[in-house]
């Protein structure tokens, strides 16, 4: 099985094989999600004491806060895939 790392920022790196999701933490049910999985030991929090600016989600139930954007995680993601994706706008959301 192969595995992709992806460094999310301060020497923490991620395996993205694992990663469902990644969202902004700015609307109110992403926060709920946060609180909820914090008080059950399900949240990670990679962001060493920054501002996170991105969610991510995993298969088993994790949630992860890192303190890069969204944008540059997948950035980096299709860096290490060997192309680069040219974020696009539609309908007024960030499709890659």
């Amino acid at each position: 099985m192969f595995i992709e790392l992806v460094h999310i920022g301060f020497g923490n790196i991620l395996a993205m094989n694992r990663v469902i999701a990644i969202s902004p933490p700015s609307s109110a049910p992403i926060k709920r999600i946060i609180q909820e999985s914090r008080t059950k030991g399900f949240l990670i929090d990679m962001t060493n004491g920054r501002k996170t600016k991105a969610v991510i989600f995993t298969d088993s139930g994790h949630i992860v806060l890192a303190a890069l954007a969204p944008e540059t995680i997948t950035g980096r993601l299709s860096i290490s895939r060997g192309g680069a994706v040219k974020p696009e706008l539609v309908d007024d959301k960030l499709e890659l």
